[in-house]
């Protein structure tokens, strides 16, 4: 993600906390950039996990093994 978009998060979420609060346009935004954010990092910690791997006391190396759920 785009900093332009993580700053643009964090002044909706900073506007949302004033008096003023957010428009329905502005809650609509936020919604869709927080869903984004959240997209990729779920896909980049995916990425990570599928390059790891586990170091057992006698040397031998595995993999992570995915979950069911």
């Amino acid at each position: 993600m785009v900093q332009e978009k993580i700053d643009r998060i964090n002044v909706l979420a900073r506007k949302s906390k004033t008096q003023e609060g957010l428009t329905e346009e502005e809650k609509a935004e936020q919604a869709a950039l927080r869903a984004e954010y959240i997209a990729e990092f779920r896909a980049s910690f995916a990425t990570q996990l599928d390059h790891t791997v586990i170091q057992r006391p006698d040397g031998t190396k595995e993999k992570l093994k995915k979950s069911d759920s």
